[in-house]
């Protein structure tokens, strides 16, 4: 049996026994080696080769930070887990930036040690084999024409627009049987691996972190793949990670997405950050998600604002969900935000709820109910139409070309 190994770096004895214990009953991890410094961890992962350095922060002579940075540099096979009682993001950023791949903080569970080892060592086998076929043309290679690329937005949480994104792209494939990506961008809380019942062995926050980011082929071994044809880039697992994604990055990977595939279906966060920014301004189509309730409709209001504020309104869409008979109607909903209604999906708390909760998306298991002909519909729709095509007019060619990120912000806030 092919075992991971892990060289664990501590300058307490006891923490040390601790792991080991935690992960006496792992058959498939395998303690080599033992160290109670940074200089001693560097000298150990040089000479044993482990898999995985499981590395304290805190320790004298040489911290796990610098010990961190050296090992990167010398052995990059090495895939770092940071270990601290520490929890804060600046720690984090720090640890990421010396090339850790992980980051526990103390106390944790046998589950969650195990899992982390597995992950990371799992993240690191596809690295090592994108290294190896580097020269080797990318089994995704660039399509002629970008491919199409598909935002849901709101300010508003609660909305529906997670489940209507896994859906849609779902639906997409279905109705086209050409390539889809579905990108969780929602990083401190994004939920599409739960709504596809997707176990993370990595996303967005551990692609960020290598030199080649943006690589198609590297970027394919990012992707977890869904029983339906899907492949997903999920957001990062814990929300402290968030703040190791920077906007820049996350735009180059979206230009790679749409250069690979043929509809890239993005969900993202209720806050207008710098990375929403970035989504929107590449987007081809941006689905603005409201219900018929006040505070959504507020929140569609100030949505709208800032789309026409950024000069994006010319590819936005106005999706109404869970569509109600005994509610505003949808004549009034346009009326009060003052923009016609391009889709809307019916209400089905049954079939949406059990989706929700069994981590199966609709369109696949209750193919016949209204709700998932009226997500195939949006997404023929979208398939058939042209990019940036919406309830308002395009704006004049001399300002097709999309403003840099800086002047997105400075419109948004007039300076």
């Amino acid at each position: 049996m092919n075992h991971i190994t892990v060289l664990i770096a501590d300058d307490i004895p006891a923490t040390r026994e601790d792991i080991k214990r935690l992960l006496y009953f792992e058959e498939d991890i395998k303690v080599i080696g033992e160290a109670e410094d940074g200089d001693e961890a560097m000298q150990l992962t040089e000479s044993l080769k482990p898999d995985v350095v499981l590395m304290d922060v805190n320790m004298p002579r040489l911290d796990g930070i610098r010990a961190s940075e050296m090992i990167t540099m010398k052995n990059p096979e090495a895939a770092i887990v940071i270990v601290s009682i520490q929890g804060e993001k600046e720690y984090l950023r720090k640890a990421m930036a010396a090339g850790a791949r992980d980051y526990l903080v103390k106390p944790f569970s046998s589950g969650e040690l195990a899992g982390t080892i597995r992950k990371v060592n799992e993240m690191n086998k596809k690295r090592r084999l994108h290294l190896v076929d580097k020269g080797s043309p990318a089994p995704y290679r660039a399509r002629r024409e970008p491919g199409k690329m598909i935002t849901l937005f709101s300010s508003k949480g609660g909305v529906g627009k997670t489940t209507t994104a896994c859906n849609l792209a779902i639906s997409l494939i279905q109705e086209t049987k050409k390539k889809v990506a579905l990108v969780d961008l929602n990083l401190q809380g994004g939920d599409v691996a739960v709504m596809l019942n997707i176990t993370s062995r990595g996303g967005l926050a551990e692609l960020v972190q290598e030199n080649d980011y943006a690589d198609p082929s590297l970027l394919e071994s990012y992707l977890s793949p869904h029983f339906s044809g899907v492949r997903v880039l999920l957001a990062p697992a814990s929300p402290e990670l968030a703040e190791t994604v920077p906007a820049e990055k996350v735009e180059e990977i979206l230009k790679t997405l749409k250069d690979s595939y043929d509809f890239v279906v993005v969900d993202t966060a209720v806050t207008l950050n710098d990375v929403t920014l970035v989504c929107l301004e590449l987007s081809d189509h941006i689905l603005t998600v409201l219900t018929q309730d006040l505070p959504a409709l507020k929140h569609a209001r100030n949505n709208l604002a800032i789309l026409e504020k950024l000069n994006l309104t010319y590819k936005t869409r106005l999706l109404l969900n869970r569509e109600k008979t005994d509610a505003l109607k949808i004549q009034e909903v346009e009326k009060n935000i003052g923009i016609n209604i391009t889709t809307s999906l019916p209400e089905d708390d049954k079939t949406v709820g059990a989706s929700v909760n069994k981590g199966q998306p609709f369109v696949l298991t209750q193919p016949g109910a209204p709700i998932t002909r009226a997500l195939l519909n949006l997404g023929a729709t979208l398939a058939q139409t042209e990019s940036s095509v919406s309830s308002g007019a395009a704006p004049p060619a001399e300002d097709m070309t999309r403003p840099a990120r800086k002047s997105l912000i400075g419109k948004l806030f007039s300076f």
